[in-house]
């Protein structure tokens, strides 16, 4: 049976990375005498996939994993299972249970909302409420917000204009527009929430709210540092016929 699991991930976790998280999990199914499915064949694996894993630094709310399991309690028990075996700063808040048709997480990503503060340790002029707002408001109103997008053989002037759904310094607009409840969000409570952005995510086009924050501070006249800034995940979105829904939410027909 399938099933997708829903994770938050905080605190020094936020520095292992994703092969690690994965081996993290392996060993607590195995404490908690979860039976993982493997594949077939000579070096079989446990059939499990992360959707768009964090990249290292980063926290969240909102960390997917589908999984094929042998057998399975109901997901309270499951939740509490698992929990049991895992340390404070990556806790499972959601279990559910897929059709065996259903398509993996990543495959359906559409979205994800971030927060972007300003770590404790640390300034910024976006810390001020009208620089930024100023700067927001214009940066936003561009026709076209151009980056230099690098791989390892090119580069090139990429438009991420379009794959900024929504941005914003105001909690309460961020609210409004998502639904989601900033209040029950785990980012460190010493930080100071700067912007809330909705932005495409997926297999095609994926856009890190690190670029975004970046462009920002260019059209700003700020030197970007990476080490001033905390992001935070809140939750990713599932597209359901043009209709961004909640991960945990999707259910597919």
């Amino acid at each position: 049976m399938k099933a997708r699991i829903k994770f938050s991930k905080t605190g020094s976790m936020r520095f292992i990375g994703h092969l690690d998280v994965m081996r993290y999990f392996q060993k607590a199914f195995l404490r908690a005498d979860i039976k993982v499915s493997y594949s077939q064949g000579f070096s079989p694996h446990p059939l499990m996939s992360f959707t768009s894993p964090l990249g290292i630094g980063l926290s969240s709310d909102a960390e997917y994993m589908d999984i094929t399991l042998e057998e399975s309690d109901i997901p309270s028990v499951m939740i509490d299972k698992i929990n049991s075996v895992m340390n404070d700063e990556i806790r499972v808040n959601g279990f559910s249970f897929l059709k065996d048709t259903a398509k993996p997480s990543m495959s359906v990503l559409a979205a994800c909302d971030y927060i972007i503060a300003v770590k404790p340790e640390h300034t910024s002029q976006l810390a001020n409420k009208e620089f930024i707002k100023k700067r927001l408001d214009d940066f936003i109103k561009q026709d076209k917000i151009e980056i230099l997008k690098k791989t390892k053989k090119s580069e090139k002037i990429t438009d991420i204009r379009g794959s900024i759904y929504h941005i914003s310094d105001n909690i309460k607009d961020f609210v409004k527009m998502t639904g989601h409840d900033y209040d029950k969000s785990s980012i460190n409570e010493m930080c100071l929430p700067i912007l809330y952005c909705q932005l495409s995510a997926g297999s095609v086009v994926n856009l890190k709210p690190e670029v975004v924050l970046e462009a920002l501070c260019n059209y700003s006249g700020i030197e970007y540092n990476s080490s001033v800034y905390q992001i935070h995940r809140l939750e990713m979105y599932a597209d359901a016929d043009g209709q961004l829904i909640p991960m945990s939410h999707y259910e597919e027909n």
